[in-house]
């Protein structure tokens, strides 16, 4: 099966694709566009936001309409309705990062990484949890130079993590109570062209991956290996999550950035069906 076309948003970095149960809506980010999306299915409407600078990541909050938003520099809360920032923390201040992919554990908390914006990409960022009361701490995982595939398994007691040039994808294991890790060991190597990018976690515990530069999203069993593969009609797609009322539907962000003959799906946000396969509710920032 591909994946269809459904908003042609020309983004020149789609990414963090999310589905809102609460509002029926889709949300996502075009990085370099520094912008906030969000699509309904249900009715065709399309709506964005332009934020003070780029978007890296978010997460819903247990506050409809307010979201936690991992701009280049810092985290804040955003409204959606007036608009409004609240500041909460810088990350990295001083070093030539931004923060990049980023999502909420099972106990509320937000947990992401960063890029280094500088070539050559020296593994010089970390990977950082938010926890409820707005203290900041770095995770104990080794220095990364694009943090990605964050996500967790369906219990929360494994965490999934990469660094996408190392082109394999990371776990370890999750402590429920204290958010202790352990057991750092590697889940999958990447086949083949691509990098691994955005992930997350369907009802069965499998981990879909979307692979920058081979135009396909991967879903991995639980132990690593390869159960199949869906192609996109863009080849750098960036981000996968699933949505819809039944949760049955699969998303997938994609990016125009580098390439020298971009095609129109290139940057568009795509949608499918993958019979038998559903996900699960995105986990909400608990403020």
């Amino acid at each position: 099966m591909m994946l269809e076309l459904m908003v042609d948003a020309n983004n020149a970095l789609g990414e963090c694709v999310l589905w809102c149960e609460r509002s029926g809506r889709v949300f996502w980010t075009d990085i370099l566009g520094s912008t906030l999306w969000a699509h309904h299915p249900a009715t065709g409407a399309t709506r964005s936001w332009t934020m003070p600078e780029r978007l890296a990541s978010f997460a819903f909050t247990d506050h409809d309409g307010r979201l936690l938003v991992a701009l280049a520099t810092q985290l804040a809360y955003f409204e959606l309705e007036s608009g409004a920032l609240t500041p909460i923390c810088e990350v990295e201040a001083g070093l030539s990062t931004r923060l990049n992919d980023g999502r909420c554990d099972r106990q509320g908390r937000f947990v992401f990484g960063t890029f280094n914006e500088v070539e050559p990409r020296l593994a010089i960022g970390g990977f950082y949890r938010l926890n409820r009361d707005l203290s900041l701490e770095r995770l104990p995982l080794p220095h990364v130079a694009i943090a990605n595939s964050i996500c967790f398994s369906p219990d929360g007691a494994t965490m999934y993590y990469c660094d996408s040039p190392e082109r394999m994808i990371r776990c370890c294991d999750y402590d429920l109570v204290s958010g202790a890790l352990s057991n750092q060991r590697v889940f999958a190597q990447v086949q083949g062209e691509g990098e691994p990018d955005g992930s997350c976690v369907d009802a069965r515990g499998y981990l879909w991956n979307a692979q920058w530069g081979a135009g396909k999203l991967v879903r991995y069993a639980p132990d690593g290996s390869i159960d199949r593969s869906v192609a996109l009609a863009a080849s750098q797609p960036s981000c996968v999550a699933f949505g819809g009322a039944l949760l049955d539907q699969l998303y997938a962000t994609s990016a125009r950035v580098g390439l020298a003959n971009p095609v129109q799906a290139d940057g568009g946000l795509f949608r499918g069906t993958v019979p038998g396969v559903r996900g699960l509710p995105e986990s909400r920032f608990i403020c």
